[in-house]
C-alpha cells in the first residue's frame, strides 16, 4: 500500500513517499481505508524526534496520527463494528499511521464517525477532540459557570476546546492574534484577548482552570490567572512525574521528568494552584460521546485546509508554519 514514511528524524527531508505492506489484521482489530488523515503538531513532534524518550519508535514508521475511514475487515474478536462502517480514530500511540491506505486498529479505539460530518471533517476530530475532552472534563471536570482560559483559541485544540467548553457551561477566555480575534469570538468565546496588543495576565483573574497549549513563559505566566485551588493542564509544557508514572516510564526518565518540571510545579505550588502534563490517550468511547455531542450540533470542526495525499510533505510544512485556523488534513484515495 502507499503510504507516508520517517526514515530518519530530523526535518521534512526525513519523509517520503513510499510502498509498504498492508498491516496485518489481530484478533480484535479492525483493518480500516483510509479516506482521510489530519496533520497535527505532534507529528512534527515525532518526526524531529522530541518525543523519543516517551514514543521510543524504530524506523521507518509510517506517520500520523488520527483518521477517518471504512471498516473492510475485521477480526474474529471484533463484536462492535463490521466491513461498511464508516469510523474515525485515534490510533494507540504504539500503532500510528494514518498517512496510508490502510490501518490496522484496535477496536476499543474505534467509534463510528459522526453522521453529520464529511470524512475530511471527522479526521479532524480524534486528537483535538480527545485532547480537549480528557483536559475539560476527566483531568479538571470542569463544571457549568466555572472559568476556563484556552490558549491559542484559532488552533486545532482551541477551536475545538472553546466549544467544549462552552458546551459544558464554562465561561471562556482565549487568546489570539488580531487577524483572528472576530473570529474566534463567534467559535464562542466570551472573552478574547488579542496577544499582540494586550497581556493575558493583566486581564484575568480568579479562573478554575487554564488549558496551556504553548508552554514557556506564556505557561509561567497563567499561574497568574487562576483563583486558589486553580488548575493548569499543559499539553506543551514539561511532563511530569504523574504523567511519567501512568505512562509507565523507567525509573530514570520518571527522576528527568521530576526534574525538567520541578521549576513550574514549585511555582504552581507557591499560588496554590496545581500544575499537570496531558498526553492524550487513545479511547472509542470517548470518541462515542464527542460524535453524539456533535451530531447534536454543539461543535462544529474547524478545517483550515485540505491536501491531497500525494501533498502530505507539503501538509507537514504548512503545519508547521503555525498559521492554520483549526485542522489540516490529507485527502486519501
Amino acid at each position: 500500500m502507499k503510504a507516508v514514511v520517517l526514515d530518519r528524524y530530523g526535518s521534512n527531508d526525513g519523509v517520503r513517499a513510499g510502498e509498504v505492506p498492508t498491516p496485518p489484521v489481530r484478533d480484535d482489530d479492525v483493518l480500516v481505508q483510509i479516506r482521510a488523515a489530519s496533520v497535527n503538531p505532534l507529528d512534527l513532534k515525532i518526526r524531529e524526534g522530541k518525543l523519543k524518550p516517551i514514543l521510543p519508535y524504530r524506523l521507518p514508521i509510517v506517520l500520523g496520527n488520527d483518521l477517518a475511514g471504512v471498516v473492510v475487515r475485521v477480526g474474529p474478536a471484533v463484536r462492535r463494528f463490521q466491513p461498511g462502517d464508516e469510523i474515525y480514530a485515534r490510533p494507540h500511540q504504539d500503532r500510528i499511521g494514518a498517512f496510508a491506505e490502510f490501518i490496522a486498529v484496535n477496536e476499543e479505539d474505534v467509534a463510528l464517525m459522526p453522521r453529520e460530518l464529511t470524512m475530511e471533517e471527522a479526521a479532524s476530530v480524534p486528537l483535538v477532540g480527545l485532547t480537549g475532552w480528557q483536559a475539560l472534563t476527566e483531568k479538571s471536570n470542569l463544571q457549568a459557570g466555572q472559568k476556563v482560559l484556552i490558549h491559542s483559541g484559532s488552533g486545532g485544540v482551541g477551536t475545538f476546546a472553546i466549544q467544549l467548553a462552552k458546551h459544558l457551561g464554562a465561561t471562556v477566555a482565549t487568546t489570539t492574534s488580531t487577524a483572528n480575534a472576530e473570529w474566534v469570538g463567534r467559535l464562542g468565546a466570551d472573552i478574547v484577548i488579542d496577544y499582540k496588543k494586550d497581556d493575558f495576565a493583566e486581564i484575568l483573574q480568579d479562573y478554575d482552570l487554564v488549558l496551556d497549549t504553548l508552554g514557556g513563559e506564556t505557561l509561567e505566566r497563567s499561574l497568574r490567572v487562576l483563583k486558589p485551588g486553580g488548575k493548569v493542564i499543559s499539553i506543551a509544557g514539561p511532563p511530569d512525574p504523574g504523567f511519567a508514572k501512568e505512562a509507565g516510564l523507567n525509573w530514570l526518565v520518571q527522576q528527568v521528568m521530576r526534574l525538567l518540571s520541578f521549576r513550574i510545579r514549585r511555582a504552581a505550588k507557591r499560588r496554590k494552584v496545581t500544575y499537570s502534563f496531558l498526553f492524550m490517550k487513545s479511547s472509542g468511547e470517548q470518541l462515542r460521546q464527542l460524535a453524539s455531542i456533535i451530531d447534536a450540533g454543539a461543535i462544529r470542526p474547524v478545517v483550515d485546509k485540505v491536501f491531497p495525499f500525494e501533498s502530505t510533505k507539503a501538509a507537514l510544512a504548512y503545519v508547521e508554519q503555525g498559521r492554520a485556523k483549526g485542522k489540516v488534513v490529507v485527502k486519501i484515495g
